[in-house]
């Protein structure tokens, strides 16, 4: 069996059309697919929104054990 990779260009309707063939398990596994490739880009960017070079991870620490210091 030939295992290749192929790329065609498809439009919008084409695969919309292709996934309305599938049958119900194959468009479930589908739908699960494309849920978890959109949760794992959100949750990308979330994780870049709070990235910054502002403040190190020593100076977190040294705040982290003043605080622990007055408790």
């Amino acid at each position: 069996m030939n295992t290749g990779t192929y790329q065609i260009s498809l439009s919008y309707g084409q695969i919309l059309n292709l996934v309305r063939q599938l049958p119900g398990r194959e468009k479930a596994k589908l739908s699960k697919e494309l849920a978890k490739e959109a949760i794992d880009k959100r949750l990308s960017r979330l994780l870049n929104s709070f990235q910054t070079d502002e403040i190190s991870e020593e100076e977190i620490n040294t705040e982290v054990e003043k605080v622990r210091a007055e408790i």
